[in-house]
């Protein structure tokens, strides 16, 4: 059995313009200094990675990696999720994600894409180069707008989204196959993987390909109210990441799962601090640890009513409470008999 490693934090939710929020040196130290050991890096912010460097210099790499161990953390991941939401963007959405890549390529979708893909190729070199395993990122949505059928979709138009998502991720996956790194998505509304169904179809339009995971986050799982306990049985081998993110759900006679256009705060479902929702993490740390699972326990921070400050101070105890320290041997050992096959045969009464 396998422990797995934590805590971690992604630091996409804390960079800030004031200290200690605005490098990396600082807000490594920070985070380090309230017990994480991994922190997870977004590379579509220059203060902590320039991720071009990353793919063509070792040098670059080995010297961030000292720096980051100097403080007493590691990264645990690259994250892609702005790049990879622009590898496939229905039209109806593309103003809204201009400010996900370079402002020269704003209202110019064909070029976003092609930057987006050259994004995820460096960082798969990047990712080996740092002698990271796994990657999170996000699928990007061709077919969401389609999401509740009506009008009713046309005969055959997800299969044509799917097959076209698919072509476009493949040569990624093959990049990041070449360099021995998983691919995590992040099942998440707003991108066409977002349960465990389509993350099938697309595993199967991929032709099952070994990189292509899940970075998994019940959060998600748990406003779309599904059983985010028995996913981990059902895809627990294509678990390559795990944000650990709470949220809770608290429909009225007014809101439901699509909450009425309202702002977070008045949202029936809500993005929580750890331990302030519905989450029962210490199911899915079980579950996890019952599967192997050997990877990062990374918090991912967000909550519509408390302060980042005070939610990064209590995460990192709160994971490091929940990482189960697997057993190397069977709680009742000591009862055993230390029989071999001819006591067994005894004890079966065929001898």
């Amino acid at each position: 059995m396998k422990t797995m490693k934590g805590p971690g934090i992604f630091l996409a939710q804390f960079l800030g313009d004031a200290e200690p929020f605005n490098s990396l040196d600082t807000i490594a130290k920070y985070m380090a200094d309230l017990g994480y050991k991994g922190i997870q890096l977004p590379t579509w912010d220059p203060r902590v990675i320039d991720l071009k460097q990353a793919a063509e210099s070792q040098t670059y790499c080995d010297e961030l990696k000292g720096k980051l161990g100097d403080i007493g953390v590691e990264i645990t991941e690259l994250s892609t999720h702005l790049q990879g939401q622009l590898v496939a963007v229905h039209p109806a959405y593309g103003p809204m994600f201009d400010g996900f890549g370079p402002a020269e390529l704003a209202g110019k979708p064909t070029e976003q894409q092609a930057w987006a893909v050259d994004q995820l190729m460096l960082a798969a070199k990047a990712s080996k180069n740092l002698g990271l395993t796994s990657h999170v990122t996000f699928s990007g949505a061709l077919l969401w707008p389609f999401m509740y059928p009506w009008p009713q979709r046309p005969a055959g138009l997800v299969e044509t989204g799917f097959t076209e998502l698919a072509n476009r991720w493949l040569p990624i996956l093959n990049a990041f196959d070449e360099a021995g790194v998983n691919v995590g998505y992040e099942l998440h509304p707003g991108e066409d993987l977002h349960d465990g169904i389509t993350f099938e179809m697309f595993l199967e339009k991929v032709n099952n390909h070994p990189r292509a995971g899940i970075n998994y986050d019940p959060s998600h799982f748990l406003l779309q109210q599904l059983d985010y306990l028995q996913f981990i049985d059902f895809y627990h081998e294509r678990i390559y990441a795990y944000h650990v993110k709470d949220a809770e759900f608290n429909p009225t006679g007014k809101q439901g799962v699509y909450g009425g256009f309202q702002g977070w705060v008045e949202r029936a479902g809500r993005f929580r601090s750890l331990g302030d929702g519905q989450v029962d993490f210490s199911g899915i740390f079980s579950k996890l640890a019952q599967y192997d699972y050997d990877g990062w326990a990374v918090l991912e921070w967000e909550c519509a009513l408390k302060h980042p400050e005070q939610g990064a101070a209590e995460g990192a105890p709160f994971i490091d409470g929940h990482i189960i320290r697997v057993t190397e041997r069977a709680f009742d050992d000591f009862a055993g008999t230390g029989a071999d096959e001819s006591f067994n045969k005894k004890v079966l009464g065929l001898s």
